[in-house]
């Protein structure tokens, strides 16, 4: 689309808006269940195109993808009607004649950037939260997973009206000329690098936004861990998607009297999970891109690979890789993985570690592996992190809890309740009743007009 079509397609989203058409229950309601419908009918469609872009298999789509949507869809309709009431609050003694609340109230034309790695679940959950709190929303795919883009966008053509829910495909040309317009609220998932400019020009009409990024999420394998439980389930956070996850573990520190066992329960975790030969394996996805796929063999030193380090070009595949002996001045330190990596880096004193990673900006995730209370507590008390497990990996995605970074990992959160309040403003109102005016706040102020209000007001 051309500069001019997007801001065609930008004013005729607000003019809807502004005609009330968005703001029933009854209107939001249906519009979801068409959503859900939608779903269900291109669900084929979009599991090939899963396929097709990430390698992903048709389970792995529909867990982490479709099938999460779907709940998603379902446990907004069944709360719709409580997110979207009224709250109350007390009110202070001397205003008791008086009502306090506040209301929810979209924010109007919304702006969804939504990235590659998990391009449905990633495009529609805040789709589902940006209709149920009443929006307009102009959705932005990725152009790295063309093929789910494409299905997306015929789903959408045919599920809304292009003034209620629109989608805009292409590349950096597209990107610039959306960042171009005023939108009521952006909310973007992706990389520190775009989101950095989307910020930019959010901050150019002062456009709350929220940014959901990633980093270096750190991993602690304690000397009290339970070693088998804790590679299978960093095995698989780590190569889910082919390390393509925003929440994946990215490295471990692991306790120097448990590494060797450590190392030796992930090769055994590997070939349980992905076989002997996961390029092989139909269920084992790819890399994105040849950029992506070059750009994480580079990370790779072969001197420190303990298992895996295999990789195909002709379908941008690298086996589940280990790598041993790393140090924090190492290339792959350097930057986010985003890919089937596993550096181990090796600790003795829990204070340096913690240390090194409140020294880096602060991660999305943070895992740790303990069954000792008092190292559990020294971590949750001293590290800052968007979100995590204990003695798990990536599974506080699945729940009903608020999920966003901290610093440089992103700002705001959502996902259920807070995914609606997301996109959503409260107005806070008093509602005033004329039968009586209490004349305390008025002049001429008095000694005992003083008294009384000191009383109230301890």
């Amino acid at each position: 689309m051309t500069e001019q079509e997007i801001k065609s397609l930008v004013e005729s989203q607000r003019k809807y808006f502004r005609s009330g058409g968005t703001l029933d229950y009854s209107v939001r309601k249906s519009r979801l269940i068409a959503l859900r419908n939608g779903i269900y009918k291109y669900e084929s469609a979009l599991s090939a195109a899963l396929k097709t872009d990430l390698g992903k298999s048709v389970f792995e789509g529909y867990v982490c993808e479709i099938g999460l949507t779907l709940s998603k869809i379902t446990w907004t309709l069944k709360h719709l009607k409580s997110l979207m009431a009224d709250k109350r609050y007390r009110m202070p003694l001397v205003q008791f004649h008086s009502k306090c609340f506040s209301s929810a109230t979209p924010y109007g034309t919304i702006l969804i950037m939504s990235p590659w790695n998990y391009p449905v679940l990633l495009t529609l959950e805040p789709l589902i939260y940006a209709i149920a709190a009443g929006n307009t929303v102009i959705l932005k795919p990725s152009a790295y997973a063309p093929t789910v883009s494409q299905v997306l966008c015929d789903m959408i053509s045919e599920v809304f009206p292009p003034e209620f829910v629109s989608m805009v495909k292409g590349g950096r040309d597209e990107n610039q000329s959306l960042l171009n317009q005023k939108f009521d609220f952006i909310f973007f998932t992706g990389g520190k690098a775009v989101g950095k400019v989307v910020l930019k020009h959010a901050a150019e009409h002062l456009t709350p936004t929220i940014l959901e990024l990633g980093g270096k999420s750190p991993c602690i394998i304690d000397a009290s861990a339970n070693i088998k439980l804790a590679a299978r389930r960093v095995v698989f956070g780590k190569y889910l998607n082919c390390g393509q996850t925003c929440v994946a573990p990215d490295y471990i520190l692991c306790h120097k009297s448990v590494k060797e066992a450590f190392i030796n329960a992930v090769k055994e975790e590997i070939t349980r999970q992905f076989s002997i030969d996961p390029i092989n394996n139909p269920d084992y996805g790819k890399i994105i891109t040849r950029k992506h796929f070059d750009r994480i063999l580079g990370l790779i030193d072969e001197s420190k690979v303990v298992y895996g380090g295999v990789s195909n070009l002709t379908t941008l595949q690298i086996a589940p890789t280990v790598m041993d002996g790393v140090t924090f001045d190492d290339k792959i330190m350097g930057e986010e993985i985003f890919g089937p990596v596993m550096p181990i880096i090796e600790y003795e004193d829990l204070e340096s570690i913690i240390s090194y990673i409140e020294d880096n900006p602060h991660p999305l995730a943070l895992y740790l592996f303990t069954n000792d209370k008092a190292v559990e507590s020294k971590v949750m008390k001293s590290c800052h992190f968007g979100g995590g497990c204990i003695n798990d990996t990536m599974i506080h995605l699945a729940t009903d809890m608020p999920f966003g970074g901290v610093g440089e990992s992103g700002m705001g959160s959502y996902h259920n309740e807070a995914g609606f309040e997301a996109f959503t403003h409260r107005r806070s109102i008093v509602d005033k009743k004329n039968w009586i005016d209490l004349s305390i706040r008025y002049q001429p102020y008095s000694s005992f007009k003083e008294k009384l209000v000191r009383m109230v007001m301890k």
